[in-house]
């Protein structure tokens, strides 16, 4: 979300808010026998810090690209369900022409809706400490995506040589060859 909330989290157990460092933390340093001039100095550069983060987030913004939880449904996924998890009308209508449960169905819904309200939840929570989860998330599956060749080319090395199932990246019963 912003630089600002970062540094506020990476450092809330020594500094306020404002980025000035808490009494307490003061004193207790002090009592420890450090220098307060070498305590002061530190709270200063801690403040400047601080004020150039929340400048820059005032002047130049990260950006905060939105993803929700439809973003990473599968293909399969979109077509049978809205973006809130509730199922589509028409694949409901198919599901049952092809003898699916009207339970089944019920069913996944409320799995696929628990699915999107804990990917929300844990998005907000991130987003209060300056995370954005969605992207963090977006930019795992890039990275994964793009070693799955090598990754699959890897694993049919492993298997010639005789590498145990458990080592494997991939379930050899799963994967074509």
């Amino acid at each position: 979300m912003s630089r600002i909330k970062r540094w506020i989290n990476m450092n809330k157990k020594e500094f306020n808010a404002d980025g000035t460092m808490k009494d307490e933390v003061r004193q207790q340093k002090i009592s420890q026998g450090r220098n307060p001039a070498a305590i002061d100095d530190y709270a200063l550069r801690a403040k400047q810090e601080y004020d150039e983060w929340k400048l820059l987030d005032e002047t130049d913004p990260e950006p905060w690209p939105v993803y929700t939880a439809y973003d990473f449904f599968t293909a399969e996924e979109k077509q049978q369900f809205n973006p809130d998890g509730s199922l589509k009308p028409e694949y409901v209508e198919q599901a049952l022409q092809k003898g699916i449960s009207e339970n089944w169905l019920e069913e996944m819904e409320r799995r696929k809706k628990i699915d999107v309200d804990n990917y929300n939840a844990v998005s907000a929570k991130y987003a209060e400490q300056g995370i954005n989860f969605g992207e963090e998330q977006m930019q795992e599956r890039i990275a994964s995506s793009k070693t799955y060749g090598q990754r699959l080319k890897q694993m049919a090395i492993d298997l010639r040589n005789c590498e145990p199932a458990d080592s494997l990246p991939f379930d050899k019963e799963t994967t074509y060859w």
